[in-house]
């Protein structure tokens, strides 16, 4: 007897419906499966052999072939398991394949038949409502993860013959309720606040511009001047995660394995900080077959690069793409994947090799060609990708010792995503933009215009300050953002003029164009 049940795949960090065919028939005893399956589905059949016969269930003595269509895409991961023992069962005819219509199956099995939670369910699940299904059967351990794409029943289950219970409309199972303004309310709370920052006036109105409008920063300063520290607090300021954003960055922890079975969606913006022993693939993604690096995992977040000439240069070299296009390209010979990377890079590093250059605290042992050859580890093609430029001094006694608290991080991020507002309305016709930090030169000349006092002054930046003519597109985009914190609709000279301070690296000349 033949029977069909519906499934699914990774592809990426989508998911494809994959249909599993079940045919018994009769002839020497055999367990063959089809279609480009990866190790863990070929191995897949001693999981399922043994689970069918520990729930107290009679394993076929016949002749089985199961295929994995579409045939020719490869099939990996060990969420085949379920859909291939409840073909089995209900080919052999153990209860109706009614149900199998209108639910599929996703879950790993043990070998007494308990279902193991997989990786990527959230993926799963969205492909499983578009293919118009009713609802998935899925673990139990993580079917809140399912549960919070709407218009699919997510029935949680947790043993083998609990499956086959509903599928037979023996004992009927509630699906899995999330209630997504619960979850948003009870878990988009920071540990961390910037009132706790003492002191670096300017380094947290950088910081805030910053937020405000997805540039990218680049902290210098000696060791213990604070820029890992307000660097951990930037997610704090940034605007809340829209649902659709929260589905996006869980596709991609719930394929990682990395969702919190308790919480089911990121309801808050990730930060990642990459070691700097870290490898090219590691940071951008890739293996044989290919998964989401930490470009990716940062997505709609931060991603904090401490001591950014440490990394390797083919590391910091392929950062180039996502920092411009918003997404990775991993290209194999059978398949292309693309993964989103649309993020606010935080760089961090020393003013020299000791880290004492400029520090009134300690003196600098460092020779000028060792500075020269620090600095010259960030290619010009990088910093060019990174708007604004900031030094972070040593925090004086005084100031470290104050008990007086600066503005807590739901005062500033109010700004922030009043900012924020501003310029979805102003790219609300592009897709491709979602703050002043993604703008290209065609959008800066459309937003950005200055009047003839503004231009004199940035005229005058770029010709006594040594500032490089790449400054000023950045200098436009960072006044842009000014402006919108003042919920103004022109760009002012003193918005020029802030602007201008924030391209440091470009006046002092310190680092060459690679």
């Amino acid at each position: 007897m033949l029977a069909r049940v519906h499934s699914g795949s990774l592809q990426g960090i989508d998911g494809l419906p994959v249909e599993v065919e079940v045919d018994i028939t009769f002839g020497l005893p055999s367990f063959s499966t089809v279609g480009l399956p990866e190790g863990a589905v070929r191995e897949s059949k001693d999981r399922v052999k043994a689970a069918i016969k520990n729930s107290g269930y009679e394993f076929p003595n016949r002749r089985i072939i199961i295929n994995l269509a579409p045939a020719d895409v490869k099939k990996a991961g060990t969420g085949f398991d379920l859909p291939i023992a409840l073909g089995i069962l209900a080919a052999s005819e153990l209860f109706s394949p009614e149900l199998l219509n209108e639910y599929g199956a996703i879950g790993e099995l043990s070998l007494d038949g308990g279902i193991r939670p997989v990786p990527g369910l959230l993926s799963l699940a969205i492909a499983a409502r578009d293919q118009g299904l009713k609802g998935i059967l899925a673990p139990e351990d993580n079917a809140s993860e399912a549960a919070v794409v709407s218009g699919l029943e997510v029935i949680p289950v947790k043993h083998l013959h609990q499956a086959v219970d509903f599928l037979a409309e023996i004992k009927s199972i509630n699906p899995v309720v999330v209630e997504l303004e619960e979850l948003f309310r009870l878990s988009s709370e920071y540990e961390v606040d910037f009132s706790e920052v003492k002191g670096q006036e300017q380094v947290k109105r950088a910081l805030e511009i910053a937020a405000a409008g997805g540039h990218n920063v680049l902290m210098t300063g000696p060791p213990g001047s604070g820029k890992t520290m307000l660097a951990r607090r930037l997610p704090t300021i940034l605007p809340d995660l829209s649902f659709e954003e929260a589905l996006e960055t869980s596709k991609i922890y719930s394929v990682m394995d990395l969702l919190p079975m308790e919480q089911g969606l990121m309801t808050i913006r990730p930060f990642r900080a990459p070691h700097h022993t870290i490898s090219d693939a590691g940071l951008i993604g890739g293996g044989r077959i290919p998964r989401p690096g930490e470009v990716s995992l940062a997505h709609n977040g931060i991603l904090f690069m401490d001591e950014l000439p440490e990394f390797k240069k083919n590391v910091l070299e392929v950062l180039r793409q996502p920092l411009e296009a918003g997404n990775v390209t991993i290209a194999r010979a059978a398949s292309s994947l693309n993964f989103p990377a649309r993020f606010v890079l935080v760089a961090a590093l020393n003013p020299c090799p000791c880290g004492h250059r400029g520090d009134f605290r300690h003196e600098c042992i460092c020779s000028p060609q060792e500075i020269k050859r620090y600095e010259n580890r960030i290619s010009g093609p990088l910093l060019d990708r990174i708007d604004i430029h900031l030094e972070v001094p040593a925090v004086p006694f005084r100031e470290m010792t104050s008990e007086t608290e600066g503005e807590s991080s739901a005062v500033i991020k109010k700004r922030v995503s009043a900012a924020r507002k501003i310029q979805q309305n102003r790219f609300s016709r592009d897709k491709r933009i979602f703050s002043n930090g993604q703008m290209g030169n065609r959008d800066i000349k459309k937003s950005c215009s200055i009047d003839k006092t503004s231009r004199n002054l940035l005229e005058q930046a770029i010709d006594h300050l040594g500032l490089s003519a790449r400054a000023y597109y950045r200098i436009l985009k960072i006044s842009r953002t000014i402006a919108d914190l003042e919920a103004g609709k022109d760009i002012k000279a003193r918005h020029v003029a802030e602007a201008v301070q924030f391209r440091r690296l470009d006046r002092k000349n310190k680092v060459l164009n690679g």
